[in-house]
């Protein structure tokens, strides 16, 4: 039998990380393989799930480049403003409060909202299309790595042959264990619950990230009105709430009108009357942190590398910097005629995401642990720093270029710009 073609990279999970990833690489005409032990039909919901992603300017403009952004399906809603507070649940929010608007920064919103269920249509249209990519969908695969390259043995009977497997399967990663990769973990001892409501007023594209004694609370707009709710609730905004775990599990077992006054003691009455809509999801809550991204012909990407507090939302967004470093080390590599797999490439690419990654970790955990204190004079001081940083307009608009992405250096994919040979 003759051997089977080399790929260029065989991804390992095809989540939004990985398959962007997939994507990216095919259009720059590197030879991928993606595989998943679900097919990718079933992954593409039909109706309203309650979730919804947050997409940094620099996110969207990746998967603008990767040929995904215009196939969504659904306007996304961007976010032109971000409010951002003190409070305690049942209370007003502090009056001394911070507030951001990205027509401060620049003619473009802080990123948009995204629905799960729309991402997962874009990208299930994108896949299958693309000339330089082969989807493995369902399928599980066994990874042989050495020196000269990977063997993947997949339950379909196939085998691929790759200069590198990419491990994109989420923080439970089999690769990372296979590879003997050591993680750090932090338990913040709280639960994350993530789901949506109908409104009555309109939320004016406005994004209220409001930070209460057991944990942030955020009000993310959707786009709309219309989609959602009925006359009396035409407008949605998704929610990220993230509480101590046993009240966490209390509010889970409330029914909808219950759990929507609970939404409404920590949301404040600006948006109206309100009620949950869609499903209810949850999650334990930790920072993870790898020892390393690489191993012999592995990369790590996405939750299987680094894992932070959704106190900004910008876990997904890490993601999506993992896949334009990557993306951007291999295709130079390969259009060098090099080996896009090789140790130095490995090295440039964990390079360029540690550093990046231990800040946002640290950050996201001096916030956690500033904000989470209910010790008066904390409160009192931090209340004094909000409103302070809102009178600083240069501090002001570092902040907001951070939650857009733009960052020092940003360049590439995150800035708008295409790979070699992208089409």
């Amino acid at each position: 039998m003759s051997e089977p073609p080399e790929l260029a990279v065989c991804i390992l999970g095809a989540g939004p990380v990985g398959a962007t990833l997939a994507a990216t690489l095919a259009a720059a005409g590197l030879p991928t393989a993606v595989v998943d032990s679900a097919p990718l039909p079933p992954m593409e919901l039909q109706d309203f799930d309650g979730r919804a992603y947050a997409i940094a300017l620099t996110s969207k403009r990746l998967l603008e480049a990767s040929g995904i952004w215009d196939r969504l399906p659904a306007e996304p809603c961007p976010i032109t403003a971000i409010r951002v507070a003190d409070g305690r649940p049942g209370e007003p929010a502090s009056r001394l409060s911070l507030h951001f608007r990205a027509d401060e920064v620049g003619p473009e919103p802080f990123g948009y909202m995204v629905e799960a269920r729309s991402l997962r249509v874009a990208l299930n249209a994108r896949l299958p299309a693309m000339e330089n990519l082969q989807v493995f969908a369902p399928a599980t695969a066994t990874v042989e790595r050495q020196a000269e390259g990977a063997t993947v043995r997949l339950s379909t009977g196939q085998v691929l042959r790759a200069r590198l497997v990419v491990a994109a399967e989420g923080r439970n990663s089999p690769l990372r264990r296979q590879a003997g990769i050591r993680v750090a973990v932090l338990d913040y001892h709280q639960i994350g619950m993530v789901g949506a409501f109908a409104h009555e007023r309109p939320h004016g594209n406005v994004a209220l990230e409001q930070f209460l004694p057991n944990g942030p609370f955020a009000q993310l707009p959707l786009a709309g009105p219309g989609g959602f709710g009925s006359a009396a609730w035409p407008h949605a905004s998704a929610f990220v709430w993230a509480d101590r775990t046993v009240i966490a599990r209390r509010m889970l077992a409330l029914d909808d009108a219950a759990f929507g006054r609970e939404l409404a003691r920590r949301l404040g009455d600006h948006l109206g009357a309100i009620r949950p809509i869609g499903r209810r999801w949850s999650y334990p809550l930790s920072a993870l942190q790898v020892e390393r991204w690489t191993d012999t012909r592995l990369a790590l990407i996405g939750d299987a590398a680094h894992g932070v507090h959704p106190i900004a939302g910008q876990g997904l967004n890490l993601g999506f910097r993992d896949v334009a470093a990557l993306a951007e080390e291999m295709t130079a590599a390969w259009n060098a005629g090099a080996d896009p797999g090789a140790p130095t490439v490995l090295a440039r690419y964990q390079a360029r995401r540690r550093p990046d990654t231990l800040l946002m970790l640290t950050g996201m955990h001096a916030l956690e642990r500033l904000f989470g204190n209910d010790f008066a004079p904390v409160r009192i001081a931090r209340r004094l720093g909000i409103a302070a940083v809102d009178r600083i307009p240069a501090l002001k608009r570092g902040f907001a270029r951070q939650a857009m992405g733009l960052g020092p250096g940003v360049t590439g994919l995150l800035a708008g710009q295409g790979l070699p040979g992208m089409r």
